[in-house]
């Protein structure tokens, strides 16, 4: 990227699944450029365990998987959504297995698929590629992408910020967005559309399994530019994070739980049927409550993950990924538990989308975690994250190719503006508030809160966000200051939405407000940017596009 200025059709902002089959959906005939923040394959794809959930054997229905992720939503699913994604499931694993993915077969021709089956789940319906399917569908996909002509990659390229009409006049809409080339520079992308493939924000946290790319920079570009999001405050706590000071976000598939792994207590005593019927097969928010209230009436570190009931020779099959990394560390899951803890996994809440991926924003799409669109409600099912990552992939593909020829041809975009700011020489100062937020974040945000923890961490967050947008007018940009704002953004959004919901529903407890409001509907927490920055067409939450 070495002109001040380049030009495309279609600037992807994110390298993973949402992106990637964005990407790859689009008509070939148009110049298509795509930003990973680091290597390709270094975002929450890759790392992604478990697998995509479709229907696809005879005694599973798309009734039953819509039912299953509306109780799972605890209320706040959108109907609309949820039937969309779940009726054009099998078509897109289809889709994923024309591409070459390899996903794991059963019996001697290869021909049937091994289906597994996680908590929330009430069939056999999640396709997998043994316990890697992120780093299976990730590969193959960026290796189709690496060779399609019309596509230009960006590795180590960060966006600053989108470009819009408030900046360069027009009718409302994007223009493409200010980048973080590799070199240091801040260089212009002008595109006729954008779509945002971020990801999420769980390195809003001190503990998390995600990469260090989670930095909520999609949630974050899309608020300043006007766009709205909702549901911020459920953050899904991913029950069975390894516990070792060296296994750093070092996640324990669900599938363990769903091939009958157990939850222990540190003496070896079963726990989770005092919290749930379903026991180890509960929604992840049971299950992670269910872990912290144990770890905190006890006093320990961490509960177990035992599976070693099971032959040794099915567990090397069924994890080897898993297998083989926890003897790195020094366990054996074939012969003994497994030390455990909760930990950040997924952000439930995000932009808004409708059903074709468009966001408030003219010209702006959004796919994947980075969004709100209505699948998840309260809380996101296991393996509903990766079909949601390629159905709105292609759904956002579909509608640029509809639509592309209506948005205006960018104009020459103003530069990025450095004449006033220098060098810092003060980077301790983001460091130093990037490790009190995530600290703050999960000691007064976390798995459960209240109204004084709340109150606390907003306290906090005013002061951070002031000193950060303070160092950000004075010195040039760098990844880890841009990150820093970002975070700071989107913690200041999920404050927010956890105060304005007084209730506990799915993933948000709360011991002030600990049952589900009963009078009127459930209803999703919007937050609205300042109205200079409003747009007025608004787009709905499970509506087609007109």
């Amino acid at each position: 990227m070495r002109s001040p200025q380049i030009r495309y059709d279609v600037l992807i902002i994110g390298s993973g699944a949402a992106g990637l089959s964005a990407a790859l959906r689009l008509p070939t005939h148009l110049q298509v450029g795509v930003l990973a923040k680091a290597d390709m394959a270094e975002g929450s794809t890759l790392w992604a365990q478990g697998g995509i959930a479709a229907v696809l054997a005879e005694d599973d229905s798309a009734e039953q998987h819509i039912e299953d992720t509306l109780t799972a939503g605890a209320g706040l699913c959108n109907p609309a959504t949820v039937h969309r994604v779940v009726e054009r499931g099998p078509e897109a694993v289809r889709w994923l297995i024309d591409q070459g993915v390899p996903f794991t077969t059963v019996g001697d021709d290869g021909a049937t698929y091994h289906l597994t089956r996680e908590g929330g789940h009430s069939r056999r319906r999640i396709l997998h590629a043994a316990d890697a399917t992120g780093r299976a569908i990730e590969t193959t996909l960026e290796d189709r992408v690496r060779a399609a002509p019309n596509i230009e990659i960006h590795e180590h390229t960060m966006a600053v910020d989108l470009i819009t009409h408030h900046r360069c006049g027009g009718e409302p809409g994007v223009r493409g967005a200010y980048v973080l080339a590799p070199d240091g520079d801040v260089r212009v992308v002008a595109a006729r559309s954008v779509v945002l493939a971020t990801g999420g924000a769980s390195k809003t946290y001190l503990y998390t399994t995600n990469p260090d790319l989670s930095s909520g920079d999609g949630i974050a570009m899309a608020w300043r530019a006007g766009c709205r999001v909702a549901n911020m405050e459920f953050n899904q706590f991913h029950p069975t994070c390894l516990f070792h000071r060296e296994a750093r976000n070092f996640l324990i598939s669900e599938a363990v739980r769903g091939e009958g792994g157990r939850l222990l207590l540190p003496d070896g005593t079963p726990f989770m049927h005092r919290f749930d019927e379903r026991a180890e097969l509960a929604p992840r928010d049971i299950v992670a409550r269910a872990i912290d209230h144990e770890m905190k009436r006890l006093g320990v570190d961490y509960v177990l993950l035992d599976i070693s009931h099971k032959p040794a020779a099915f567990i090397r099959e069924h994890f080897p990924t898993i297998h083989q990394r926890c003897l790195e560390f020094g366990f054996d899951m074939t012969r003994e538990p497994l030390p455990v803890v909760p930990a950040a996994h997924y952000t439930c809440g995000g932009v808004m989308v409708d059903l074709a991926g468009r966001t408030d924003l003219p010209g702006l799409y959004a796919a994947g975690e980075v969004t709100c669109s209505g699948l998840h409600g309260a809380n996101r099912m296991a393996s509903n994250s990766l079909l949601e990552c390629v159905v709105f992939g292609q759904a956002a593909a579909d509608d640029i190719t509809r639509r592309l020829e209506a948005l205006p041809e960018p104009p020459a975009l103003p530069p990025w503006d450095e004449s006033r700011v220098t060098d810092s020489d003060e980077e301790i100062v983001v460091t130093h508030n990037w490790d009190e937020l995530r600290r703050f974040m999960w000691d007064y945000v976390g798995i459960v809160r209240t109204d004084k923890r709340l109150q606390r961490a907003r306290h906090r967050t005013d002061l951070l966000r002031s000193e950060i947008q303070e160092y950000y007018g004075h010195f040039r940009v760098s990844g880890n200051l841009l990150e820093l704002r970002n975070l700071a953004t989107v913690a200041d959004l999920i404050i927010a939405s956890a105060m304005a919901r007084r209730e506990s529903r799915g993933l948000h407890f709360t011991r002030d407000h600990p049952e589900p409001r009963t009078e009127g509907p459930p209803a999703d927490t919007v937050l609205i940017p300042d109205r200079a920055l409003a747009v007025e067409n608004r787009i709905t939450l499970g509506t087609d596009p007109e």
